[in-house]
């Protein structure tokens, strides 16, 4: 098994998590695919994972229990981000009659309603979530983000399980 220390492994969290948002920016400033409030509420969700390992590396803490709620919180960002990357696949996923009608941008949303509205509506989803503008290897993006989310989540377990283990 790969020995990281706590550290190490934060490090590498917050590079990839930064490669995801590059990722995301390429495709939305040099492809022109512009991102539906989904896809904004995935990139929150990853630039919080990355705030979280971030934190838990410039305090590179020596107690077990600051270790364990950073594992945590990034798992709970994963999370979050799984639901909404999940959602988003689903939407993709259905019959091109049960789509929903195209809905207003997550800024306006954001800006007229409430913050609980809003998600409620953002969540619901939006004829834009639906559309499928690129894939690779059979995937779209949301399933890709998907993977990684759910991918995040193991790591975090394994890290998690690993600082309990040693302690």
């Amino acid at each position: 098994m790969i020995n990281l220390s706590f550290r190490q492994f934060a490090l590498i969290g917050v590079v990839l998590c930064a490669s995801l948002m590059a990722t995301a920016l390429f495709f939305q400033y040099s492809m022109g695919l512009e991102p539906c409030p989904l896809c904004v509420l995935q990139r929150i969700a990853v630039i919080s994972m990355a705030c979280i390992l971030l934190l838990a590396a410039i305090h590179n803490p020596k107690n077990t229990s600051f270790k364990v709620v950073y594992c945590l919180l990034a798992a709970v960002a994963a999370l979050w981000g799984a639901f909404i990357a999940g959602r988003h696949v689903w939407l993709q996923n259905l019959p091109k009659d049960e789509v929903p009608d195209c809905g207003p941008g997550y800024d306006y949303i954001m800006d007229v309603f409430s913050v609980f509205d809003g998600l409620k509506m953002i969540l619901s989803g939006s004829g834009e979530c639906a559309d499928i503008d690129w894939l690779f290897l059979g995937l779209t993006m949301p399933a890709w983000t998907f993977i990684s989310f759910v991918i995040a989540i193991l790591v975090c377990l394994v890290v998690l399980w690993r600082q309990v283990k040693l302690k």
